[in-house]
């Protein structure tokens, strides 16, 4: 399997469009690095779909039909109103958008609600944080509530393909992210969702960004690794 862990997928896509659903290599490479077999012994192959501007992966089988559309998992929230304080040579690099920031989630909305892309964007406990979101889902599987119960609760069948929390991690190589103990690892100070998502001091956002740039480039070897058939 060839997966470019450096590869930027702006680089490809017209200018101001989103690479999410315009870049035909990280369409590939979803189709490329999730197909495989599911903790029910199930094979879950995603096949590319769609035209340039509607790029996603799909799949339909017994276990049912899936579409898919990329996202960004990580966010180094350069909208903050503390980054702004921060001069631009202070700040932790930019990695860009390689493979290691990307993970797919159902794209169809359902009762015409946002789509879990949508919700964990725009959720203000969670703002879009690869963590929080975990948390979340982690909670999902075990039965306990969060500020996204209702809309991961709409996409039900699709979470419960992987059995539980640890198989969706394993699926997805998001081990970096996640404690030996199984609990989230979390790149900002929490506290059961009352600590505000986005950091308020330069201190506490300089420390996320650093967080946030370990947990891709983290990410990113783990996914050579596998491409490269090591475990």
């Amino acid at each position: 399997m060839r997966i470019d862990t450096t590869f930027e997928f702006n680089s490809e896509v017209p200018a101001g469009k989103d690479a999410d659903t315009w870049s035909p290599t990280l369409r590939a490479y979803h189709a490329l690095l999730w197909s495989k077999s599911l903790p029910n012994g199930h094979e879950f192959e995603l096949v590319p779909a769609g035209r340039p501007g509607s790029f996603h992966v799909r799949h339909e089988s017994d276990l049912g039909v899936f579409e898919l559309s990329s996202d960004a998992f990580t966010n180094r929230l350069r909208h903050a109103p503390v980054a702004k304080l921060i001069p631009e040579k202070d700040l932790p690099p930019n990695l860009g958008y390689t493979i290691g920031s990307s993970i797919v989630f159902p794209r169809g909305r359902v009762d015409g609600k946002q789509t879990i892309n949508q919700r964990k964007g725009t959720h203000p406990a969670i703002k879009d944080r690869p963590d929080l979101f975990l948390e979340c889902l982690r909670r999902f599987y075990a039965g306990e509530g969060s500020p996204l119960s209702d809309c991961l609760g709409r996409y039900e069948s699709f979470f419960a393909i992987f059995v539980d929390f640890s198989g969706y991690v394993a699926h997805f190589l998001l081990e970096d992210i996640v404690a030996p103990d199984g609990g989230v690892r979390f790149l900002h100070h929490f506290d059961d969702f009352s600590t505000p998502a986005v950091p308020h001091t330069v201190d506490d956002y300089l420390a996320f960004r650093e967080r946030n740039n370990e947990f891709i480039r983290a990410r990113n070897r783990r996914i050579e690794q596998y491409a490269a058939g090591e475990r």
